[in-house]
């Protein structure tokens, strides 16, 4: 089988013209240069190099293996510093969810964006899922992490990571009439009476309990009248009219029509987490460089 090394030392030999020239170049003595020669023609069966008064030179069989020799030890070189790339997260693949909403904060976009900037070897993939669906995709390692809306709880086998929390807003019809002083806050308490829709808790998890929990201490249960399987699908219901729906406040980048927000009051604690979810013991380094990327970036922001 043909070593690397057999190679490099012919490639040497047949560059410099000499054997001594050769070993110097390689840093190393000509008499073990000359068996690695020898050995290279005892496994091609052919004599590579014709041997003159004064050095040496390729014979056609040496001329015809010098062009194919130079391309794989090229490759070979090559394929050393993907290796090293990729042991420094430079080169490889990354799988990434999110849920609709996340992927509305500004912030998960610009970190993406600012990722594939700086390490432009990596191939990013995207998902977007609701959170039941991204966490199942990460404990069967379809994906590499997932920006989901609440924290984790009761999956040993997965991590979160606390990214930013942002406020929740009400999203009415237009014709509504809480909808024509939109621009005071409401006290949450003021919708005991309306109709909600809500996404399915499966998807929304936390946020689909936060509002259940925040609706209880106002006074009230809320009356869901419709369930939807993603955020967006919510809003597209409430400007139908058929009730109304408490959103994370980026939701509004959506600009849809028949829509409009209103600040909720008497509510601290319905907000909007954002959460970046891995797999505990996923070391590898692409992950690693994404994952440090975005607790930096969330920092900045804080």
């Amino acid at each position: 089988m043909l070593e690397l090394r057999q190679l490099k030392a012919f490639v040497a030999i047949a560059e410099e013209g000499y054997i001594t020239r050769a070993a110097e170049r390689l840093g190393m003595q000509q008499p073990p240069l000359t068996r690695l020669l020898q050995s290279l023609e005892a496994e091609l069966g052919a004599v590579l190099m014709e041997r003159l008064p004064r050095g040496v030179r390729p014979t056609t069989a040496g001329l015809a293996l010098l062009e194919q020799a130079r391309e794989i030890l090229a490759q070979a070189d090559g394929l050393a510093e993907v290796v090293r790339r990729a042991a420094k997260g430079e080169r490889g693949r990354l799988a990434i969810g999110f849920t609709s909403s996340a992927a509305l904060h500004p912030f998960v976009p610009g970190v993406l964006r600012l990722f594939r900037e700086t390490f432009v070897g990596v191939s990013v993939v995207l998902e977007e899922a609701g959170t039941g669906e991204l966490l199942d995709a990460l404990l069967h390692q379809k994906l590499d992490a997932a920006f989901i809306r609440s924290p984790l709880s009761g999956t040993q086998a997965l991590h979160d990571e606390p990214i930013l929390v942002e406020p929740m807003l009400l999203a009415l019809p237009t014709d509504h009439p809480l909808a024509l002083d939109s621009g005071l806050p409401l006290p949450l308490a003021t919708l005991v009476n309306e109709s909600f829709v809500l996404y399915r808790r499966r998807v929304g998890l936390g946020l689909y309990d936060a509002i259940l929990v925040a609706c209880r201490e106002a006074g009230f249960s809320p009356q869901v009248v419709q369930e939807a399987p993603r955020m967006t699908a919510t809003l597209s219901l409430v400007a139908a009219g058929l009730g109304v729906s408490i959103v994370p406040a980026s939701m509004q980048r959506l600009r849809g029509d028949g829509i409009v927000y209103r600040e909720l009051t008497e509510c601290r604690n319905l907000v909007a987490p954002l959460h970046l979810a891995t797999r505990l013991g996923d070391g590898s380094s692409v992950l690693r460089e994404f994952r440090q990327m975005v607790v930096t970036a969330a920092a900045a922001d804080a």
